[in-house]
């Protein structure tokens, strides 16, 4: 008996519910779980049948008849649809446990800085709905510092910015704690906009958010590249006048001013931050540098950009698409340590 509890309890597992994708550490284990954060519903007779959850969903997007819909239901980082969110919530919770009914896991969920208590309500609702006995919650810009091993716990500065799906956390942390954050609605999803907008715009052409992202992934780039040029790449879109499928290909000096805009709202956000740190943290700030991660920091010269405008070095993490889960585990692991940083509030 106490062997079979001691593997439930196990099991407690920290999620970052991502605006773009999912991540789940189970402790020992590592992250378990990566897949796009998207449902696939057949519809019939007006009703939705669930279809498909995760890597199968996301195949389906731009690409359904009108009796599948396809649905992202988390938006800039908080839910947007309570009932898509908890389907999903719950078939990766049965994933990892291997659809055993009877394991009701413990369960921290990263959130943004920005998220209202309503924001929060809904997400801790649909946790324990999904069939967790213990939802907590840590800000997201806590959760990343703890993924790539920062010693915030010190009476020294640090900052750190996270470049999510949804949303970019910038925050400067000091001994244990939030000194300054500041969660702006930018971020992957903006920049597949953005390419989408520029393509149609410049190159007459429509493509869907699967090909921007695809661009972004294989050349994407922050700033002008030292040639003028850089790298290019053929995709297919649909021609904007008669409608045709045709081949453009789109250089890295055009994603460049393509995310110009998106960009330029991270450094403002960068800029804020540095004008509300006290003098002492400042001058922390210069010997420590800045840590970017999230999937946003596999952007190619983010670093470089962040560094030009700031004058501080910039790094990307190890593994920046798993630094906030790995914190949001460590956390968990480390419950006492770290009570004054997780939620439990109802």
């Amino acid at each position: 008996m106490l062997n079979m509890l001691g593997s439930w309890f196990s099991h407690d597992m920290a999620i970052d519910l991502g605006t773009a994708n999912t991540l789940v550490h189970i402790k020992g284990d590592g992250v378990v779980v990566d897949e796009p954060s998207v449902v696939a519903f057949q519809i019939q007779n007006g009703r939705r049948k669930l279809l498909a959850i995760g890597n199968e969903a996301k195949m389906m997007q731009g690409r359904t008849p009108s009796s599948i819909q396809v649905i992202r239901p988390l938006r800039d980082g908080v839910i947007a649809d309570f009932e898509v969110a908890e389907a999903m919530i719950k078939y990766f919770i049965n994933k990892v446990h291997n659809r055993r009914a009877w394991a009701k896991p413990r369960v921290l969920v990263c959130v943004p800085q920005g998220a209202t208590p309503v924001e929060k309500r809904a997400i801790r609702q649909s946790v324990l709905s999904a069939g967790a006995r213990q939802a907590g919650l840590i800000a997201e810009p806590i959760a990343a510092a703890l993924g790539v091993g920062l010693d915030f716990l010190s009476p020294g500065g640090n900052m750190i910015i996270d470049i999510g799906g949804g949303t970019t956390e910038v925050a400067v942390l000091s001994l244990g704690d939030i000194v300054y954050a500041k969660s702006i609605r930018v971020g992957g999803d903006t920049f597949d906009s953005a390419i989408v907008g520029y393509v149609l715009e410049k190159l007459n052409t429509h493509i869907g958010v699967t090909t921007a992202e695809k661009i972004k992934k294989t050349i994407g780039i922050a700033k002008v590249p030292d040639d003028n040029e850089g790298q290019t790449v053929k995709f297919q879109g649909r021609a904007n006048e008669g409608g045709y499928p045709q081949s453009v290909v789109i250089s890295q000096k055009m994603i460049a001013q393509a995310l110009q805009g998106p960009i330029e709202q991270i450094r403002q956000a960068v800029t804020q931050a540095l004008l509300l740190t006290t003098p002492d943290l400042a001058s922390d700030l210069y010997e420590s540098g800045i840590i970017i991660s999230g999937g946003g920091a596999l952007l190619q010269d983010i670093d470089i950009v962040i560094h030009q405008h700031t004058n501080l070095r910039a790094t990307v993490a190890e593994e920046p698409l798993k630094c906030v889960v790995n914190g949001t585990g460590f956390a968990l692991s480390k419950e006492q340590q770290f009570r004054s940083i997780i939620d439990y509030s109802s």
